[in-house]
């Protein structure tokens, strides 16, 4: 939701940095990879008892994730990098779940659930961008939702930064991402049929 409707108002500064960065000689692709290592080590910081260096590490990803794609559109977009965007995206995510769940043995129940959410969420997004005829900003379609990479951000802040509360929080998380997998097969079906 973050990402579809409040995007046009930080859209400026990404711009800016993304024209720096192409200045200074970086790819969107060399980014893109900057971005999935430093979210990547979000789970292993959280693991090994640094949550807020793991909170910082995964924006800094959010960041350079949106970063990318600004220079991308300056430059040229490559289906390589739209590979690599999402496919960096998803590890990003199980490297968070799975340094919550290896912490915190107790809650892996609902993080499985909020896995396999994640997994179906994906699947519809990526089926209906590859089979509708429609285009956006991004090199596929993009369908909205109520939880998008923002809102997952958000999430898994509050996942690693408050964990007395890490199932309840994981457990409104997976609600609103089937929230999100409904409102995407319920737009699919006014596309597709």
């Amino acid at each position: 939701m973050l990402d579809t409707h409040a995007r046009k108002y930080v859209e400026p500064f990404f711009k800016e940095a993304a024209a720096i960065l192409v200045k200074i000689g970086l790819s969107a692709n060399q980014v893109t990879v900057l971005a999935f290592v430093a979210g990547t080590l979000s789970g292993p910081l959280f693991y090994a008892g640094h949550p807020v260096l793991a909170v910082i590490f995964l924006w800094l990803s959010g960041f350079l994730d949106a970063v990318d794609g600004s220079m991308a559109r300056m430059t040229k977009t490559s289906p390589w990098g739209t590979l690599m965007d999402i496919i960096f995206d998803r590890i990003v995510e199980i490297s968070v779940i799975l340094g919550l769940a290896f912490r915190f043995p107790a809650s892996q129940l609902p993080l499985l659930l909020l896995s396999c959410s994640i997994i179906l969420s994906m699947t519809v997004f990526l089926t209906v961008g590859a089979v509708s005829e429609k285009s956006g900003m991004k090199s596929f379609y993009y369908q909205a939702g109520l939880a998008e990479r923002t809102e997952g951000f958000i999430f898994f802040s509050l996942m690693m930064l408050f964990t007395d509360f890490l199932t309840y929080i994981t457990l409104i998380f997976f609600g609103a991402i089937m929230f999100t997998v409904c409102q995407r097969i319920s737009e699919a079906w006014r596309i597709l049929k």
